[in-house]
Parts: C-alpha cells; structure tokens; sequence
C-alpha cells in the first residue's frame, strides 16, 4: 500500500514535469514547489538524483519526435542536408558550452542555496515581466507595420528594398490573413533552425546559464535568448527543445554520478518510483511538445508571461502567510 501511494506520487511528478519542462514557467520551479505539498518518502539524496533524472523522459520524448530532421544519416536526406544537420549539431554543442563551463562548476552551490520558494517566486515574476516586456514591442513593430498600410508591409515581408525590384516570381504574403502575432513574427531574421548562426547559437547557450537559478526556467531563458537574438517563436522553441538533448542527458548523468559516489544504490522500489515518473513525462512531453509547436505558430508567448507573474504572486503569498 505505502509503495502505490508513492507511485501515484511520482505519477504526478511525472505529469507536473512532462508539462512544465517544455513550456517557459520552469519545470524545476513547479517540482520544487510541489515537493512543499506532495513529498515522495525518499532519501535527500535520491530526492535530488530524481528531479533531474525523471527530465530523461521528457528528452526522450523530443527525440523520437524530432527523430527525423536530427538524424544526419537519415537515407531520405541528400548530401547538402545531412551536412546541415551535422552542423546543426555541432552549433547545439557550442551553445552547451556556457552552462557546463560555468554551470558544472556552482552546481552544488545552486542546489544549497537557490531553492527556496521566495527564489522561485521571484524569478517567475522577473521573466514573466520579461516575456511581456519582449512579446509587446514585437506586437508594436507589427502594428506600426500595418500603420503604414497594406503595400509597405507587403514589400517589408518580401524582402524589397528601395530602388530594387522583386523578382516576378516570388508571391507576396497576404498579410490580411495574420494575426498581429503572426505578422509580429513574420520579420524575425531567422524563421529556419538550419539557419541558425554560430553567433546566435552561442548567445542562446549563454541565456541558458541563467536558467541554473530555479524558477527562471531553461525553456524560457533560451526561448526569450532565440527571440532578442532574432529567431522566430518556431525556431527559438525548436532550438530549445535540441539544446535540451545534451543538456539534460548530461545533467542526469552528473546527478546519478554523485548519487553512487555517495555509497547510495537504488532499491525495487527506487526504481520503480523513477521508471514510473520518467516514463509519465515521456507521454507527457509528447503531448505538451506537439501542443506548443502548434500554439506558437499563431500566438506569442504572453499568456505564459501572465501565468509566471500571476503564479510568482501566489506563492509570495502563500508563503508569507504560513
């Protein structure tokens, strides 16, 4: 009886952490907070080694999704795109860089001193204000786009410049079918992840870094990095969820390296815990990945900012009051 009660912990673990991993309210945050009101009866130190392990099936989820246009030595892609692909790869490792030169380093210190409610608290409000902040200049260029009338945004979106002619063939976008969102995104100077540059790369891995405080959220650091750094919704969220890949398999790995170097080892019902809520987040990834690829295609990212704001509120109050 004790053994399925805690599963059915680790089964709502496993939902809060499918769910939050992908969308930019932080993940950790949510676990964390969780963890006040549902606590798994486990050790510290299988505590610790879990919330960063049960994100395995979250990444294994944007594996098998994004299979295809990440496998460079995928039979249906010529030789120019399976070079885009390793290139692809190798920009997704220099954007590591940042979070394991410094990250590794103050991982330890992180954990002991970040994880209070009041630090998850306040950095759902900062980068939600963030998100809102980002997401209403970007709707003001798009309205002052539409301002300007009809024909100006038409040559804006197809690329005329002045005293040249575009070519005959190319179709302006008929821009009386987008949202302010969607046009707010239509000028973003990278709309293609194989278009990503070093540089941007780079700059988004450096956003990452300061998802290493709980409650910023890594999703959200790189995704308001991608859109500063000019990549679209799409891309920035698309890079985000790649980025993740070694990131979070590397994290995992670390934790369960301090968790043996500890003289800890799993029991059955360890490990029964962990495949239950890592498999959870699995199903709950592919939902949640499928979902914010579809919403980000016609919305912008306000909605989350709200909710980080609104939820950084609640438990400022919550916890001033117990």
């Amino acid at each position: 009886m004790d053994l399925l009660i805690e599963i059915l912990k680790s089964i709502l673990f496993g939902i809060v952490e499918g769910i939050t991993e992908w969308l930019p309210v932080s993940s950790t945050g949510h676990m964390l907070l969780l963890d006040q009101f549902v606590k798994l009866d486990v050790s510290k130190d299988f505590w610790d080694m879990f919330l960063v392990v049960i994100q395995l099936g979250a990444i294994l989820a944007v594996v098998i999704l994004f299979f295809s246009k990440l496998n460079p030595l995928s039979c249906t892609k010529n030789t120019a795109e399976r070079s885009n692909t390793w290139k692809l790869w190798a920009k997704i490792i220099v954007a590591c860089i940042p979070a394991a030169v410094i990250g590794i380093p103050l991982d330890n210190w992180m954990e002991d001193h970040l994880g209070s409610p009041f630090v998850i608290a306040a950095a759902l409000i900062v980068y939600g204000i963030a998100f809102l902040v980002i997401e209403k200049r970007r709707e003001a260029r798009a309205k002052s786009l539409l301002d300007q009338g009809k024909n100006a945004v038409v040559a804006a979106l197809a690329g005329v410049e002045a005293g040249l002619t575009a070519p005959k063939h190319m179709a302006a976008p008929d821009i009386s079918t987008l949202s302010v969102s969607e046009l707010a995104d239509s000028d973003a100077k990278i709309t293609d992840v194989f278009e990503m540059t070093w540089p941007v790369a780079l700059g988004i891995g450096a956003f990452q870094v300061l998802s290493m405080i709980p409650g910023t959220s890594r999703s959200g650091s790189t995704i308001i990095g991608g859109l500063l750094l000019g990549c679209s919704r799409a891309v920035a969220a698309e890079f985000t969820f790649f980025l993740a890949i070694p990131v979070m398999f590397g994290a995992s790995l670390l934790r369960l390296v301090k968790f043996f170097l500890k003289g800890n080892a799993f029991t059955n019902h360890e490990l029964m815990i962990l495949g239950v809520g890592c498999l959870v987040a699995f199903v709950l990834s592919l939902l949640t990945v499928r979902f914010l690829m579809s919403f980000v295609k016609r919305h912008d990212f306000q909605p989350f900012g709200m909710y980080r704001i609104v939820l950084g509120l609640a438990v400022v109050a919550y916890f001033a009051l117990v």
